[in-house]
């Protein structure tokens, strides 16, 4: 099997990094349920539109969301379906972790 390159390992950090912010994950959640335009997610982040306009450009730029123009609307859906698994995979994580840190008050 052929190794990785640095570029693949870098083109990963980026979405890994993209990704490393609870506004941004929230954003990502809520968009593997429905599309949403930009102030819906304002109104469910909490944050003003400048923000959550740059978060989903950040998610844009490496690919995890597309938008679709309607009028004078941009309405963002998440763009690959392994996200899913993704969230499945940190949760089993911290599950586990907190067993573990729980095992070892005992």
């Amino acid at each position: 099997m052929k190794e990785k390159t640095r570029k693949q390992y870098e083109a990963r950090a980026k979405i890994a990094k993209a990704m490393a912010h609870p506004s941004r994950l929230l954003m990502l959640d809520l968009l593997q349920k429905q599309e949403m335009c930009v102030s819906e997610l304002t109104e469910e982040v909490e944050a003003d539109q400048s923000t959550v306009s740059k978060h989903l450009a950040i998610l844009k730029d490496v690919g995890l969301v597309d938008v679709r123009k309607e009028g004078a609307l941009s309405y963002y859906r998440v763009a690959c379906g392994c996200l899913s698994g993704f969230f499945s995979c940190i949760e089993s994580v911290l599950q586990s972790d907190v067993k573990d840190r729980q095992a070892t008050l005992k």
